[in-house]
């Protein structure tokens, strides 16, 4: 088959041709039919906290149709399309049948997806219906995440949201917080490319104001926030935010940092502020999120900006590093 393989840190990826997987027990082979590019993908090119190296194949926001069973795998058959959670686990352990899959004794996280074939477990497949697409497939893991730290926050009707980042996760924020009864949803970043994308998802403002993010934040919002979603993942942020949310407010931390970060917590403290950290899913909403596209939810297929062959994922996957236009890209490992 073939792949885009990781080549080692700050290396560009190249296309390689490897053997084609074979289902052990209780695994199935599921030929990719879309695959979504995350952020995190390239940070794990960039950092070695991440644990990626020579010889990965990155991808874990994939749909696909199963093409190959292991011998006492139920449930499935040849021919379903999937959309496949990355969150490996045992599948029986109480918190797996809690849905609370990441806290799995034996969890850990899947790549795979930038290839034309991926292993994984059937626990980790949930079955398309025919109203969704395998791109629609590709995308339920960004929207499980944004859900996630959504339902962390205790978000109640009528608040006034701030989402800081607007990226893939941070749209998905905003689609869920209107969803949820926000009563005002302000989308705040650096540049102007994903405004209009972000009042089509859901928001009814986006502030773009580097001199003055707390005063432009303010006003768009008519006071500070009830909840501040950060879902960037730069130091700074934290204490922006801490500026930016009422006393007694929320603010979820999304975006992934692996570099030191300072704040005042004295005024964190003098506010009583509430700081939570969001990571992963439930399977419970991993589901959620299809359940929103299969009744008809439009406004995720938004984050899609484009569709590409495997064979330009290295060259994509260079000139995502820089912010450009672009949200959501998608490979096609068939094209």
């Amino acid at each position: 088959m073939r792949a885009a393989v990781m080549q080692g840190l700050h290396r560009p990826l190249t296309i390689e041709t490897l053997p084609d997987p074979t289902p052990a027990e209780g695994e199935l082979v599921v030929q990719v039919g879309r695959c979504g590019i995350c952020g995190s993908d390239l940070h794990m090119t960039e950092d070695a906290a991440y644990g990626q190296g020579a010889g990965s194949v990155l991808g874990h926001e994939f749909a696909g149709e199963v093409v190959a069973l292991g011998r006492g795998v139920e449930g499935l058959a040849l021919g379903d399309r999937v959309a496949v959670s990355p969150l490996v686990s045992c599948g029986h352990c109480p918190a797996c049948r809690a849905g609370n899959v990441s806290w799995c004794d034996t969890f850990g996280l899947q790549g795979g997806g930038y290839a034309e074939y991926a292993l994984t477990r059937p626990n980790q497949c949930v079955r398309l219906p025919g109203s969704a697409s395998l791109a629609d497939g590709a995308i339920i893991e960004p929207l499980a995440v944004a859900l996630h730290g959504v339902a962390m926050s205790g978000l109640a009707i009528g608040d006034k949201v701030l989402v800081l980042g607007a990226g893939p996760i941070g749209l998905a924020v905003a689609f869920w917080a209107r969803r949820r009864g926000a009563g005002r949803v302000v989308v705040q970043d650096l540049a102007e490319w994903q405004r209009d994308r972000a009042l089509a998802m859901g928001a009814h403002d986006f502030v773009v104001d580097a001199q003055d993010p707390v005063g432009a934040a303010g006003r768009a919002l008519g006071g500070k926030a009830d909840v501040v979603f950060e879902c960037v993942g730069v130091p700074g942020l934290i204490e922006q935010a801490v500026q930016q949310v009422r006393a007694r407010g929320s603010i979820v931390l999304l975006g992934l940092c692996t570099r030191p970060d300072t704040f005042n917590s004295f005024a964190m403290l003098s506010k009583e502020v509430r700081l939570i950290t969001s990571a992963f899913f439930t399977a419970q909403e991993f589901v959620a999120a299809l359940d929103a596209l299969d009744r008809g939810a439009v406004e995720p297929r938004l984050l899609v900006t484009e569709t590409i062959a495997l064979a330009a994922t290295p060259n994509v996957f260079e000139s995502l590093r820089r912010r450009t236009h672009q949200c959501k890209v998608l490979i096609d490992p068939q094209g």
